[in-house]
């Protein structure tokens, strides 16, 4: 509103709604191959936005994941944002400044589609955070099995600041990344925490220079492709379906996987390479 005195409470959040004149060329997710095809590269694909999540991106999204699932000859994904200033800053509040009721909750039902077909996807794939992670950016990353980041990157949950309470996963899954304390914070207060800060906690895995972040991501990449993908995908439903049970409940389900991957033509293959001093070359993963 023209005259308005204006507020500094976004101040800390450093970005502000997409500038509605752009028009908008290219697809806002883009899936492309790597490490001879074992590996895909997901990029959230609205830049000029900050990579806010839009219906339609959040829809794409969820036909990428889709896509990639059936894919055998995938063995690890990379899910990042396009850019050097954001992974994402979550859902695009200028288009949701005109949604009814019915538009929002609908809208929230996609995203909810999305963010379960990441966490539920059975290949291994971690988040490359560029920059700014906020709302649902930041809880897209923690839906992934693991991030690494920029040394410019920020992580902030902020919804309580815009009257929302956080519904993309944050409330159960940032306390099981950060000691709970910190988690409520965040969530409670909506500042942002830096790279440096959320790999001292334990939310970030490695941190790298941004001109040095997709080179690192690429190594991370062709380090898991070039294992078992029956072994890493069974490994990963071990900790998933093992997490929060009792210690002889997870046991049982971790031991499970273990026989499975036993019997598995792959663990021939592995020991045998190792013996030999070569490179193994295992199979498309079967389950």
């Amino acid at each position: 509103m023209m005259g308005s005195p204006g507020t500094d409470r976004w101040a800390a959040l450093d970005f502000a709604p997409p500038d509605p004149g752009i028009e908008e060329t290219e697809a806002p997710v883009l899936l492309d191959y790597l490490t001879d095809g074992r590996a895909a590269l997901i990029t959230l694909n609205r830049p000029h936005a900050d990579n806010a999540i839009s219906t339609e991106m959040g829809a794409l999204l969820t036909e990428v994941v889709e896509e990639v699932a059936v894919r055998t000859a995938v063995r690890v994904v990379i899910l990042t944002g396009a850019g050097d200033r954001a992974f994402s800053v979550g859902s695009d509040l200028r288009q949701r400044k005109a949604m009814t009721k019915e538009d929002w909750l609908r809208q929230r039902q996609a995203f909810d589609r999305t963010l379960y077909t990441v966490r539920q996807l059975r290949k291994p794939i971690f988040a490359v955070v560029n920059g700014i992670a906020y709302g649902g950016g930041c809880e897209l990353a923690q839906s992934t099995d693991f991030i690494i980041a920029s040394t410019n990157a920020t992580f902030g949950q902020p919804e309580a600041m815009l009257g929302l309470a956080a519904g993309g996963g944050s409330p159960a899954l940032l306390p099981r990344l950060l000691p709970r304390g910190k988690a409520m914070q965040m969530l409670m207060t909506g500042d942002p925490v830096s790279a440096r800060e959320a790999y001292r906690l334990g939310l970030v895995n490695e941190l790298h220079d941004p001109g040095q972040l997709m080179g690192a991501a690429r190594q991370i990449a062709a380090r898991i492709a070039g294992n078992s993908p029956t072994a890493v995908q069974a490994v990963k439903r071990a900790v998933q379906l093992g997490e929060g049970q009792p210690i002889e409940h997870a046991i049982a389900i971790m031991m499970d996987a273990h026989w499975r991957s036993a019997v598995h033509p792959d663990r021939v293959e592995g020991i045998g390479a190792f013996n030999e001093d070569r490179e193994p070359t295992f199979s498309e993963s079967d389950f």
